[in-house]
């Protein structure tokens, strides 16, 4: 569908919208005529008073003639002082798709791309263009691959579909505004209703009458109706609209193909979904790592650790690249699937160009590591940048672990506590498995209804894996607040522990195979403690 054909789709859309609203408009004076026809009395007053309480939300959402002005993301504009080489590729690539080139470029924290327009006349007119451009690209994409994610984007450009982006979003903050005000309007009735019947049924009680049960069945049902008459045109409306914007991202990816080439759009389109998954992993396991201890990685490595993970697990990252999910399209999805794009783009020609711009497209900025920076204080938020910075990933690893174990509550924590009445301490709970109490603190856990029925030796099977856990925790807390535990980081795999007197805790002898052995004997059926005491700081060996 052509760029005139779209408009006038969107134009038809939004007038589906007044048009709606003239009828239903004209539905409620007709009501009115009817109703005054019959006569006058207090039934045509209360029909004219509620159809006019339902023409307000109609006339308002029908004289919201601005669409809203979309506010920047969080994000850090770059100048063409700031980022020359960045600016020249932009321009590059627009007299390459034959488009005016952006006026602003903002950088954002996000796996993501996109560009705006702030059209004038409703799309007739254009207006100022803004490119936004997430770091995350710049560190896991090829300068290659990003040319062609960039030319996808231009795409849009060239499509008309930026401008026409104003007569559609008008379309849907308006039906979204008329519908929001009805439901608004019917839980105002509802409230009230309720509030009524509360009332009343205190005025029974207070005679020694039975309460009334509270029932707001069909009330505001009058503005409820008239919310799913605008909420059927709006799934329309979407339907129509985001059906158009799956088939301008399959002319993009053509865009893209043409001007940065067949085999790094294809290739960029397989790496995006990989990177967006390591991205969100990253963000969870390192970047926000020291959130417990209020602690921020170093300057710059909020964002720049992203690529240190990625040079890491490098290999990893191979299959999902190559098993592109298959999902099915939603009647509501603006992209198609991935899959779907791939595949239309590897059907091309081939074009001779797969071994263009391989490098980093991180080089395209001038300071990488000062960007980096910049860009934490412009994305992230106030508190979090007035928490310290670590020394290194080390630093902040050992912190947030140490601040975990210590705020940690393990189900053995809240039974002893209230087996004991006391706080729950490591050194209170060997006394209690010295005293010989330790199957009857453990029927203080939570416990499924087999294990809570079992008895005897099948009652301390099921309850030793959770005492174990529970008790390992309890020690690594304790050397931890006596500065005795350290942790190995890894951007590979799991942190791992370093236990006093040795180094990593792993393989089968050494401090972790000793702790295991002690942890085993304080559980087993005939408990004994010494093993474990014999390992603990001198604070808590001692009964």
């Amino acid at each position: 569908m052509g760029a005139t054909l779209r408009a006038l789709r969107a134009l038809v859309l939004l007038l589906g919208f007044y048009l709606l609203s003239l009828v239903l408009l004209a539905a409620l004076a007709g009501v009115d005529v009817l109703v005054f026809g019959w006569g006058h009395g207090p039934l045509t007053a209360k029909v004219g008073f509620v159809t006019v309480l339902l023409a307000i939300p109609v006339v308002r959402g029908m004289l919201m003639l601005r669409t809203p002005k979309g506010e920047d993301p969080p994000g850090l504009p770059v100048t063409d002082a700031d980022e020359p080489r960045l600016w020249a590729l932009v321009r590059e690539l627009a007299a390459a798709a034959g488009t005016r080139a952006p006026d602003r470029i903002l950088l954002t924290g996000e796996v993501n791309a996109s560009v705006s327009e702030e059209p004038r006349l409703l799309g007739l007119l254009p207006g100022p263009r803004r490119l936004t451009l997430g770091v995350p690209l710049l560190i896991g994409l090829t300068e290659a691959q990003l040319r062609s994610v960039l030319a996808h984007e231009y795409g849009h450009f060239t499509g008309g579909d930026t401008r026409l982006s104003a007569l559609v979003v008008r379309g849907r903050v308006q039906i979204g505004r008329v519908i929001g005000q009805f439901h608004a309007k019917a839980d105002g009735k509802v409230a009230a209703d309720r509030a009524r019947q509360a009332r009343a049924s205190a005025k029974r009680v207070a005679k020694g009458r039975k309460a009334k049960e509270i029932d707001t069945t069909g009330v505001g049902a009058t503005y409820r109706t008239m919310a799913r008459i605008y909420t059927a045109y709006g799934k329309l409306y979407l339907r129509a609209s985001l059906s158009t914007a799956r088939g301008q991202e399959y002319a993009a990816d053509l865009t893209a193909a043409r001007i940065a080439g067949r085999d790094a759009t294809a290739s960029a389109l397989r790496e995006i979904p990989a990177l967006s998954a390591s991205h969100d992993f990253y963000l969870d396991s390192y970047a926000t790592l020291g959130l417990q201890a209020r602690l921020l990685p170093p300057r710059g490595e909020f964002f720049g650790g992203f690529g240190r993970l990625l040079a890491a697990r490098e290999p990893e990252p191979a299959k999902p690249r190559a098993e592109l999910p298959e999902m099915p399209v939603g009647p509501y999805d603006s992209h198609p699937p991935i899959a779907d794009r791939v595949r239309r783009i590897e059907a091309l020609p081939a074009d001779g160009r797969a071994d263009e711009a391989r490098g980093a497209a991180l080089t395209l900025l001038t300071d990488p590591e000062r960007t980096l920076g910049a860009l934490e204080d412009a994305v992230l938020l106030d508190e979090l940048l007035a928490c310290p910075r670590a020394a290194g990933w080390e630093e902040l690893l050992n912190a947030s672990m140490a601040a975990g174990l210590a705020a940690t509550q393990t189900p053995l924590h809240r039974a002893l506590t209230a087996y004991t009445g006391r706080p729950a301490t490591l050194s209170a709970l060997l006394d209690v498995i010295d005293d010989g109490r330790l199957w009857r603190l453990a029927e203080r856990l939570p416990l499924s209804e087999v294990a809570a029925a079992a008895k005897g030796r099948a009652f301390r099977e099921f309850v030793r894996p959770v005492l174990l856990r529970s008790l390992r925790t309890m020690v690594l807390a304790e050397f931890s607040a006596c500065s005795l535990l350290s942790w190995e980081f890894s951007w590979t795999g799991p942190a791992t522990v370093r236990l006093p007197g040795g180094d990593t805790g792993t393989g089968d002898a050494g401090p972790e195979a000793d702790l295991d052995a002690a942890l085993q004997a304080a559980v087993a059926d005939h408990p004994d403690t010494g093993r474990l005491r014999a390992l603990l700081p001198s604070a808590v060996q001692n009964v």
